[in-house]
């Protein structure tokens, strides 16, 4: 594993801790890390509500690198509080690949032992007509 997807992976690691809001809420069941072609590292925990509500980390740490005015995704680990690391939903490999056409080269760690493109987690990619 390179240098740059260990940090990602200890940052995820931090903020993987699930944690019960309330009767309706819950947040923490996953811990996304991700870096920026600037080098920056933006995280994000998910949020679950009774009435689908939630959030995934993705989406969480993605919004956070957006405030930041950047959008173009260098490397992206997410990481489960039951102690393991898996790709991004489909609606979140899409929203990476749509907040910059770059980041179909978005690196993913998908096990500890294997890392894809987000362009071959998406082989075929929502296009808009409208």
């Amino acid at each position: 594993m390179d240098k740059d997807f260990q940090i990602l992976l200890e940052e995820a690691k931090k903020i993987a801790k699930k944690r019960i809001l309330n009767e309706y809420a819950s947040c923490g069941h996953c811990g996304c890390a991700l870096m920026t072609e600037k080098g920056n590292i933006y995280t994000g925990i998910s949020t679950r509500t009774k009435c689908n509500l939630g959030k995934c980390a993705e989406y969480a740490a993605i919004a956070e690198m957006l405030k930041h005015n950047e959008s173009e995704i260098k490397k992206l680990v997410s990481y489960s509080a039951k102690d393991v690391i898996y790709p991004p939903c489909g609606s979140c490999r899409e929203l990476i690949r749509m907040v910059n056409t770059k980041n179909l080269e978005t690196e993913i760690m998908v096990s500890e032992n294997k890392v894809c493109k987000i362009k071959e987690l998406l082989p075929e990619m929502f296009i808009s007509k409208h």
